[in-house]
């Protein structure tokens, strides 16, 4: 029987990492659910890479036999696995290296084109965001009308076989703009409307037509493109939507209403806090734009982005944080950070934590295995001296994915201590 005490937890991804254990007990943790529940002086038992019990310490007898592994946390915070949605983390490694870039195909629309296959579990930059407690992404592709079909990846893994949850995520849609120009901050110019908008719209109108009379049809010619869009018709496949000004989400909202799209979401929605109501009825959630981005307009408060999580959260709106934009798949490491400005405008801290865990995995349709720390749920999850929300106290000394430990070392790291180690000894 292999029992195994940590109470300096520096040394727990060196000791940890790698070892088989099937019966890990979390003892004495500051329980962060994820769905708003917290649980002091938790006590966590995992079997078999899922979670078994959750309970409080001091009214629970361990007993040291019916454990591989024991861990005295001794009061610090266990949070769930964090999730980075709509990032092209794996799908990229150095964004000045075309070679390495491996997320936007030839094409205007490309449902078939996955990035489930493209992912690379051996990305240097996976290591360097697992550190902050980010466990798991939506691998997106990017570019086109129809990007492709995003998968949903662990962070960990032999081959991108071994990290897939869901393969077949869903399809990437951006709507086209309704205004252009704008320039950048240091050199603005005056926007005006987009005249091909009608236009554009109109062709993706097209398109849907006829891949929702391809789906219909029992044996159809085989297209490849169409044949990925079926799915989305069935319900068994989500769409999501691009879109951040006021009229492209109205007119999402009607194009969803006409095709009768089952599993629809806006990704950015940048206006969508002008719009509560209509997206609550209509049940679309929003994956945010990422929090820290400047407003889109001079007459925004200065603030508008930072606070966009709140207004939806009192619009009662589900929503999760992303955070697409430059160097993004490196950037995935500040997922937490993102929550935590958007706590400090507003959300609660738990409803914080749940933006970057539990409600990004509902919107993906996967939270019945993963997104809180509940029995019966993978054990995907990490401990934390301090909040992890904080970029001053995030200090993630244990993680798990599926109940396996991972190794939370990075190259970054390992030159921080190489040459650490060099000055000290000149």
């Amino acid at each position: 029987m292999r029992i195994l005490y940590i109470i300096l937890l520096f040394f727990l991804p060196i000791v940890a990492y790698g070892q088989p254990s099937n019966k890990i007990l979390l003892v004495n943790g500051l329980l962060h659910v994820g769905n708003g529940d917290v649980v002091e002086s938790a006590l966590i038992g995992i079997e078999d890479g899922k979670i078994s019990m959750i309970k409080n310490a001091y009214a629970y007898t361990i007993r040291e036999d019916e454990w591989d592994t024991i861990i005295e946390l001794r009061g610090q915070h266990i949070y769930p696995g964090f999730v980075v949605p709509n990032n092209t983390l794996g799908l990229t490694e150095i964004d000045a290296v075309r070679a390495t870039r491996d997320y936007d195909e030839v094409g205007t629309y490309n449902p078939h084109i996955r990035s489930q296959i493209a992912f690379n579990v051996e990305s240097k930059v996976i290591s360097t965001v697992r550190t902050n407690g980010v466990l798991l992404c939506q691998a997106t592709p990017r570019g086109g009308i129809i990007s492709g079909t995003s998968a949903v990846m662990k962070l960990d893994g032999w081959n991108w076989e071994d990290a897939t949850i869901r393969g077949n995520d869903g399809i990437h849609l951006n709507w086209p703009a309704t205004i252009q120009g704008g320039g950048w901050w240091a050199n603005p110019k005056p926007k005006k409307p987009n005249e091909k908008y009608g236009e554009n719209k109109q062709k993706i109108y097209d398109f849907f037509r006829m891949a929702e009379a391809y789906a219909e049809i029992d044996d159809p010619k085989e297209d490849i493109r169409l044949a990925a869009m079926t799915e989305c018709f069935k319900g068994q496949k989500r769409v999501y939507i691009h879109a951040d000004e006021l009229q492209q989400l109205v007119d999402v909202l009607e194009f969803v209403d006409h095709f009768k799209l089952k599993y629809p979401v806006i990704v950015g929605g940048y206006d969508s806090y002008l719009i509560t109501q209509q997206l609550r009825d209509a049940n679309i959630p929003v994956m945010i734009q990422r929090p820290h981005s400047l407003p889109e307009n001079q007459e925004d408060d200065i603030d508008q982005t930072y606070k966009l999580a709140s207004l939806l959260q009192k619009g009662s709106v589900k929503f999760c944080i992303q955070n697409e934009g430059d160097m993004e798949a490196m950037n995935a490491r500040n997922i937490p950070f993102l929550a935590g400005t958007a706590m400090a405008y507003g959300l609660t801290e738990e409803e914080a934590i749940r933006s970057v865990s539990l409600s990004a995995c509902e919107i993906m349709g996967i939270d019945k295995t993963y997104g809180s720390v509940q029995v019966g749920k993978s054990a995907t999850l990490f401990v934390s001296k301090g909040n992890a929300l904080e970029m001053m106290t995030n200090d993630v000394e244990v993680a798990l994915i599926d109940g396996k430990f991972v190794n939370l070392m990075n190259f970054q790291e390992e030159l921080y201590i190489k040459y650490q180690k060099k000055y000290e000894q000149e």
